[in-house]
């Protein structure tokens, strides 16, 4: 890697990086660490539910391949690739496998937490609380495939490719953007149609955020409901 992309580098240049990774690593044991050292501790003392027990074990299981997933993607980026003519870079496959590893563990021990502190409100199974029940499940998985779809754009360095907004270019449609056989391929390997997808996926989730917003001020809900909803627009509007 030093001598096909930075062989300029100075070392404190490469202390900086050095110690971002190291911390990152070090962060990394320390959530593993949070997670098994008490789990540990509230079974053996008898205060886990059966059904809890199980959600603790896939919680800390979950750690742990996080861990794995990481060591791996970071394998990808020191193979020697002596048929490409690329950058050393880490795959970007890893790369989503990892940050999308990292967002089911963060949300699955935030709803674990919140499960726990907060009583659940019992609400008349109405036809409008199903629904707009449904699209918040879907508005979820389209912010969870906006957010994988960052990881290709990082992995590629496709947000170098264009750096205008929201044409591409001087085009709204980049002429090279099924530029690679089979066409499935551009959609993980090509920069310029993972930038142009990504940035198709941003504008729907936060079309669809605002419109569950919308949708949400026609029902009758508890407060902390639609605090929670109000937030979600708030945070999708600052991202």
């Amino acid at each position: 890697s030093f001598n096909s992309l930075n062989h300029d580098m100075t070392l404190p240049e490469f202390k900086f990086i050095w110690y971002m990774e190291y911390s990152h690593r070090m962060w990394g044991r320390a959530v593993g660490l949070a997670y098994i050292l008490p789990a540990a501790y509230f079974w053996r003392r008898g205060w886990l539910s059966p059904a809890l027990k199980g959600r603790v074990l896939a919680l800390c299981g979950l750690v742990c391949f996080q861990g794995l997933l990481g060591w791996y993607m970071v394998k990808s980026g020191l193979e020697e690739k002596p048929d490409s003519y690329d950058i050393p870079r880490v795959s970007q496959y890893r790369l989503a496998a990892h940050l999308g590893s990292a967002l089911v563990l963060y949300s699955a021990s935030l709803w674990t937490g919140l499960s726990l502190l907060l009583p659940q409100h019992k609400l008349p199974e109405t036809k409008q609380l199903l629904r707009l029940r449904q699209y918040a499940h879907g508005t979820t998985a389209l912010i969870f495939l906006t957010a994988l779809s960052g990881a290709f754009v990082a992995g590629l360095d496709a947000g170098l490719v264009y750096n205008s907004f929201p044409k591409m270019g001087e085009r709204w449609i980049p002429d090279d953007l099924l530029a690679f056989s089979p066409v499935l391929r551009n959609i993980f390997e090509n920069p310029t149609t993972v930038q142009f997808d990504h940035r198709i996926l941003g504008i729907a989730s936060i079309t669809a955020v605002t419109a569950l917003y919308l949708f949400s001020r026609k029902i009758p809900l508890p407060r902390r409901t639609r605090m929670a909803v109000t937030s979600l627009l708030a945070v999708a509007c600052m991202q």
